[in-house]
Formats: structure tokens, sequence, C-alpha cells
């Protein structure tokens, strides 16, 4: 596979990650290298990582505690100061190797100390290797509420390696499909149609489609790196399912869910509101609930759950001046963004999703 430039920095997939790695450590004046794991990664990704990595210069480790809930700023207050023991200077490489959680909070951290080192995200999971791998965007949640604090910056370079997936349970590979679906819908029926039949995808159709979903993330925000149009299109289904997560992740009388189940709830929630309010076809809109429901479950919600995640809502990153705006759908691949919603609708798209 070809590699892609994307925000002023590179991605590689397979084959060539590890000599793109090694040729850039060796271009490069770095003073020290720190690779920045969690527990699950440190485990069942850094052997690998480390026996291609070829380099004379002193290596250290940073290990986080796995999972959401340690994407906070304390976590990153804890890398900083064991960047700071460690001698680290501006002239230091941190390497990211993980999901969406080490990449978004290590990217965050290598931003911002010493006010900013180099930094290279190698993502293991699906999910990061579709949505966190291209954009810039880095940063840590507030509380439940996420991705409130952060920066957009750019690695250095992106190396995808598809092995790392052998790795992950079923549940983070279908959490991953979930933004890969979401690219289907934003962007038309050529790539939308790939996911009909997600059963009798195989590993190679797999590789294909990351590469695809790479390049369609890539042409949307190399038009809007900073999301002032376009690239909220890439929020499609995010509105509600980043309260959903939150709410998920806050009560503790609810099972966490991960990020692609909330966004896949999310999506069936949007395409009712969008068939109500843009016209969005009725039919899709009863299709790929039924896609999404048989591949994802359902999730069961109390009516007293509505409230606080319709709560949620007023955190969400696209609100502007008072307003919750919703990224809806006219059909698939037509985008209308900063749209309204009253509560209402909402509640009645929840209704819709329970039967």
């Amino acid at each position: 596979m070809d590699s892609i430039t994307a925000n002023n920095g590179i991605i590689h997939f397979n084959e060539l990650c590890y000599t793109s790695l090694n040729n850039h450590i060796k271009e490069n004046n770095f003073s020290k290298i720190f690779i920045l794991v969690d527990t699950n990664t440190h485990d069942y990704c850094l052997p690998r990582l480390l026996g291609n990595l070829e380099s004379n210069l002193a290596i250290e480790i940073i290990e986080i505690e796995a999972g959401e809930i340690h994407k906070t700023i304390d976590t990153c207050v804890g890398v900083w100061n064991t960047l700071s023991e460690l001698d680290g200077d501006r002239k230091s490489l941190l390497i990211n190797i993980g999901g969406g959680v080490v990449t978004d909070l290590g990217g965050f951290v290598a931003s911002t100390f010493k006010r900013g080192i180099a930094y290279i995200n190698i993502p293991t999971s699906l999910l990061a290797m579709v949505d966190a791998s291209v954009g810039g965007k880095t940063g840590v949640d507030l509380g439940t509420l996420k991705n409130q604090i952060g920066v957009i910056s750019t690695p250095d370079i992106v190396l995808i390696d598809t092995q790392y997936l052998d790795t992950l349970p079923q549940e983070q590979m279908r959490s991953g499909l979930a933004e890969m679906l979401k690219h289907g819908l934003i962007t038309g029926d050529t790539y939308w149609k790939k996911f009909e039949n997600l059963s009798d995808l195989s590993l190679t159709d797999l590789d294909d489609l990351i590469y695809e979903s790479v390049l369609i993330k890539k042409a949307v925000v190399d038009e809007d790196p900073f999301e002032s149009g376009l690239r909220k299109t890439l929020n499609y289904g995010h509105t509600l399912g980043h309260a959903i997560e939150s709410y998920f992740l806050s009560n503790p009388n609810k099972t966490d869910l991960l990020h692609g189940e909330a966004i896949a709830i999310g999506m069936i929630l949007a395409n009712y509101i969008s068939t109500k309010l843009v016209g969005f076809p009725e039919e899709k809109t009863h299709d790929i609930k039924k896609l999404f429901t048989k591949f994802y479950g359902k999730v069961v919600f109390d009516k007293n759950d509505y409230a606080p995640i319709i709560e949620l809502l007023k955190y969400d990153k696209k609100n502007s001046h008072g307003n919750i705006n919703f990224v809806l759908l006219e059909d698939i691949g037509i985008t209308k963004i900063d749209c309204l919603v009253d509560e209402e609708l909402i509640l009645e798209a929840f209704e819709y999703y329970a039967i």
C-alpha cells in the first residue's frame, strides 16, 4: 500500500512501517526515545515494536492504565513528570503505541511538554487506525465529558500495522467498524455498500477498507483542518453517541459502552431524526437500524436515562451560541451540518431505537 501524506505528516502501512520508522530516527537528531504504552499494549504490542526498532538511542518505556476512564489530565501529569524525571528534552521523541486513548493522550502530552516535542503514533486498535490516525486531534476527557481538553497537532508519522489487530478482542473490532460505517454513510453508496455483508469480510478486505477509510478522512481534513464546515460531517452520530457514552461512563448502574457501540446507537438516532427533519429515506433508516442492531445488539434504556443524556448534549464540541448542532443526512453521502433538533424529536428517536 502506498503511503499517504496528511496534515504535514505521513501515514505508512504494514510492510513500510518499520523501515520508515528507522529511517526517520536516523535522519533526525533525537536525544532519546520514549515509548508510551498502556497495560495492554505493553504486553501484546510493545514486543513487536521493539523487535523492529533499530536505534542506539536510550529507550524508556512509560506505561499508563488502559481504558477511557484514564484519559485524563491526571494521567498527563504523571506522564509529564516521568518525562521530566527521565531527562526528556526538546529533542526527545515520543512514540505512542495503543488505541485512541494512548494516541490522543500521548499526542497531547507531546504537544505540550517543553512546548512541543516530536511524536509518532502507532495505532493498534481498528478505531484508532481509521479515526485517530488522521486529523491531528489530541486531548483528554474532562471527567466523563469526552475530549473537552486538547489541541490539534500532527505527528511526524503514523504507522498502521494491521498485524496488531490480531491482539484485539472481537468487541474492539466491532467498535472500530462503527467509524468505518460512519465514513460510508457520510461519503456515499460506493463505500457504504462494501459493508452490507459484514460477516463475510476477510482480512484482505479489511486492509483495503482501512486504507480507503483513511483516505476518506484525509480528504475531509485536508479541506477543513479546523472543523469550520465540512469536517463537522465526521461527527455524524457523535452528538448523541458521545452523550450516551459519557452517561454510561458516569453512571455506576450502567455497563460502560465502547466508543463504537455508543456511536452506532447515535447513528441510528441520527438517521431517525434525519428522516423526520431533512427527508432521509425512511426505508434506509429501517435497513440501517436492522444492520446495526444485528451487528452490535441493542442497549436497553430506561425512560429515566433520556433526560440526563439530553442534558449532556450541551457539552458537544460542535455547539455554538447556546445551540446544540447536529449533523444530519438527506441521503447516504449527502450531509447537512448545524441542524437544530428539539428535545421532543430526540425522545421520539430513542423510542424508535427501543422498538
